[in-house]
């Protein structure tokens, strides 16, 4: 054929690497926001410390196999990876099922641990309520075979604790208990395999109304309309110790030893709440039912109800804590079975970095830690700045110099202001004659001659006061 009657063919579309990540369900970082989100682990972190926890690690996959049948409906959410041939692998959902994986595998009965870092999720990403596929998640865990509703009661005054301290508005933490659930599904007239599929859509109360949560039983699970009527009467209720006295009492609760249990050890866990002083924001909720399988006992969410945010966008953050008992999922991965209790809580930090990053917009934040910028007035003097600067990074001072053999003295300043370092410590040839470094307070101007010897004292002093 004629080449000259040949087609000419367009080069194929280059793929679109810069694709949003708002697609993508991720995110990247700037400084401010690192900085912030910086501020909210260090908070979240020392509070785990101060109630005796110990960190640990594990991988970023497991096998398949070790996360299939753990989540309930939410289990299609897992992201697999590519078979290549050998084992399947999955990104790891949450860090709940690999900490039990981890205590059966090494043959662990008891510890109190912290682990914070990414899992991920092919959810539909909802940036603006902080949900992402890829994101972090703040772990504490008591593992052991301990008296009824201690350690439960420390997870709760750990979630109070927490969100007091990052001072995010009014919130509310909710309390229920698996064995409730399941015995309020069985006096309803739910059969024993609808459990835990009814389980999932009740957990849809705080996203949906009553009447779509109605249907979805009747309609979609093949509940009766009789049952479902029921189980509205009681996932209306809320109350504190008080109801669950009542429901001690209630004509169908009170035949179901499941429930009578999950009941009682309602009861003791808000004496010991009462004794830690946080019952002031925990309700006892029949409509909570967090939807993962793997809870045992007590379950709880703490949401927001006030993030001092227009109503619309605090009402969309939605959950930003929540946990329970799960007693036997350890035993799931153990050859002979042995079961070690745990209860546990996960801050949902995306969440509350939303809220945080929402708040800092107008102020200005600080993205880096330097206390004091090495200076010179005049040129030449780049050698005595690095000796300087050296001194400093010795005395283990946060100091930087600017990379230019003669900056301007204003440029330098200019720097500090921009960048809030507190002090300036600025040489000249009569400062090197004096034996003297001009200590500047940027904020005041104000400066003051100190002697080279007694500089390094005089930065630590004044740094620590401010």
């Amino acid at each position: 054929m004629n080449q000259k009657h040949l087609k000419k063919q367009n080069p194929p579309d280059k793929p679109n690497l810069l694709l949003s990540h708002l697609q993508l369900g991720t995110r990247d970082y700037n400084p401010k926001q690192m900085a912030i989100r910086e501020k909210v682990f260090n908070t979240i972190i020392s509070c785990f410390k101060r109630h005796g926890a110990e960190t640990i690690d594990t991988p970023v996959f497991e096998l398949k196999e070790t996360l299939t049948g753990k989540y309930g409906e939410d289990s299609k959410l897992i992201y697999d990876l590519k078979d290549q041939g050998g084992e399947l692998l999955s990104l790891r959902y949450d860090l709940t099922v690999p900490f039990a994986r981890y205590l059966a595998m090494n043959k662990i009965t008891n510890i109190k641990r912290y682990h914070i870092a990414k899992v991920y999720r092919r959810d539909n990403p909802a940036m603006t309520r902080g949900r992402y596929r890829e994101f972090y998640q703040c772990d504490f865990d008591i593992a052991g075979q301990y008296d009824a509703m201690i350690p439960d009661a420390e997870c709760l005054k750990i979630v109070h604790e927490i969100l007091s301290e990052l001072q995010l508005g009014e919130f509310c933490i909710k309390v229920n208990d698996r064995r409730i659930l399941d015995g309020m599904f069985a006096v309803c007239g739910v059969p024993d395999e609808k459990f835990r599929t009814i389980c999932s859509t009740v957990d849809k109360l705080d996203k949906m109304s009553w009447e779509d949560v109605k249907k979805e039983m009747v309609n979609e699970k093949g509940l009766s309309e009789e049952a479902a009527d029921q189980i509205g009467e009681y996932v209306s209720m809320r109350g504190g110790m008080d109801l669950a006295e009542r429901l001690l009492q209630d004509q169908k609760m009170c035949q179901n030893k499941q429930a009578c249990a999950g009941l009682s050890d309602i009861k003791l866990l808000f004496s010991y709440l009462q004794l830690f002083q946080v019952t002031d924001k925990v309700v006892f909720d029949l409509s909570l039912a967090r939807g993962l399988d793997y809870y045992t006992g007590v379950i709880y969410e703490a949401v927001l109800t006030q993030a001092g945010l227009p109503p619309l966008e605090s009402a969309g953050v939605g959950s930003v804590a929540g946990g329970g008992r799960y007693d036997g999922l350890v035993g799931m991965f153990d050859p002979k079975g042995r079961k070690v209790p745990c209860v546990g809580v996960s801050i949902g930090i995306e969440r509350i970095f939303s809220i945080m990053e929402q708040k800092a917009s107008a102020e200005k934040v600080r993205t880096t830690e330097v206390q004091v910028m090495v200076a010179s007035a005049q040129k030449n003097l780049l050698e005595e700045r690095l000796r300087l600067v050296t001194e400093l990074w010795s005395a283990g001072i946060k100091a930087e110099v600017m990379y230019k053999k003669n900056p301007k003295l204003l440029s330098q300043l200019q720097h500090c202001e921009e960048g809030g370092v507190p002090l300036v410590a600025i040489l000249g040839e009569q400062e090197l004659k004096d034996g003297v470094v001009k200590l500047r307070v940027v904020s005041t101007r104000e400066e003051v001659d100190i002697s080279r010897a007694d500089l390094i004292a005089e930065i630590k002093r004044r740094t620590s006061e401010a």
